[in-house]
């Protein structure tokens, strides 16, 4: 059982971190793992283990930092059988590190619980690590992006409660006189578009795609320039691609090149784009274009060899 559940948890948790970090950097910091919480649980107890958990801990506790906002769906029985969702952050900080394995933590049942906890504190500190020295590419959803958030909003209350003195520095509360001009009034279209894109980041962040995308096409409506966050807005092109709205999905992906140009995976957008034009748009001189800017920077071999034989079909009608 406790073998099925260390399994489990790898592949309901590991994935993402796999599609993270990447093949080689996944097997290094599980290995990495599996290293450090041995470690940690060797500066407790003599006793002699075996077992994956403190590996499998890390990857869980790399889970929460990179992706804390996602919803976990957790099946209980009580009286009755139900389902909850919970954000990952909090399943995994209160049920899995708190709960199981120091609130609920039993000695007789030989369970290396200091080899979980090593490994999850081994898990979320190089990951956070890892994104403040930008190693790993950061989103608007990770605990390290929530935490500088959290850290800017304190600043500035404590400036705006404080005062701010330029040459002084901090001094406290002070009285101050001054004369407040009137701010520009916001339109009536900028709100609305302020109040598109919150509820766009919304349904996004609860798993609801489908509805992000069509609010996506509404806010075009308003203002057919708007261009999301980064992440964001790759989320929404590639949602309208597997709905199937090749137009939106390929302008959506333009949108994206054009505010991101510098993109580290630029390379995955040009193939798609190129798909699109060249399979469902009907746009081959467009395709050609970007697949072969797609082809000289591609590093997975199925997809270059996807793209060598897309552009060969072009060449061939």
């Amino acid at each position: 059982m406790h073998i099925f559940g260390n399994m489990f948890f790898l592949y309901m948790f590991g994935n993402n971190v796999n599609d993270k970090l990447g093949h080689i950097g996944y097997l290094c910091f599980y290995l990495g793992g599996a290293v450090f919480s041995g470690i940690g649980y060797t500066l407790i107890s003599s006793n002699p283990i075996l077992g994956a958990s403190g590996a499998v801990a890390a990857v869980t506790g790399a889970y929460l930092v990179l992706f804390p906002k996602t919803l976990v769906t957790v099946v209980y029985w009580f009286i009755f059988i139900g389902t909850v969702e919970i954000r990952a952050m909090w399943f995994i900080a209160l049920k899995l590190i708190f709960f199981d394995n120091i609130l609920m933590a039993d000695p007789s049942q030989n369970i290396a619980y200091n080899a979980h906890l090593a490994g999850y504190g081994f898990g979320i500190l190089s990951m956070m690590g890892l994104l403040s020295i930008g190693l790993i590419d950061g989103g608007y959803k990770d605990l390290w992006f929530m935490l500088k958030q959290w850290n800017r909003r304190r600043q500035f209350h404590g400036a705006v409660s404080d005062g701010y003195d330029p040459h002084k520095g901090n001094l406290g509360r002070k009285a101050v006189s001054s004369r407040v001009e009137n701010a520009p009034a916001i339109s009536p279209q900028q709100q609305q578009i302020i109040d598109f894109r919150s509820r766009i980041s919304g349904a996004m962040n609860s798993r609801n795609a489908s509805q992000a995308a069509a609010l996506y096409l509404e806010l075009l409506d308003i203002d057919p320039w708007q261009t999301l966050p980064r992440q964001l807005q790759l989320d929404i092109a590639n949602q309208l691609m597997a709905e199937g709205q090749w137009q939106p999905s390929a302008d959506a992906y333009q949108k994206f090149l054009a505010q991101y140009s510098d993109y580290e995976h630029a390379e995955q957008v040009y193939l798609m784009l190129g798909l699109l034009y060249s399979r469902y748009l009907n746009r081959p001189q467009e395709a050609a274009e970007y697949l072969s800017k797609a082809k000289n920077k591609l590093s997975d071999p199925n997809q270059k060899t996807m793209c060598r034989q897309e552009i060969d079909r072009l060449g061939n009608k």
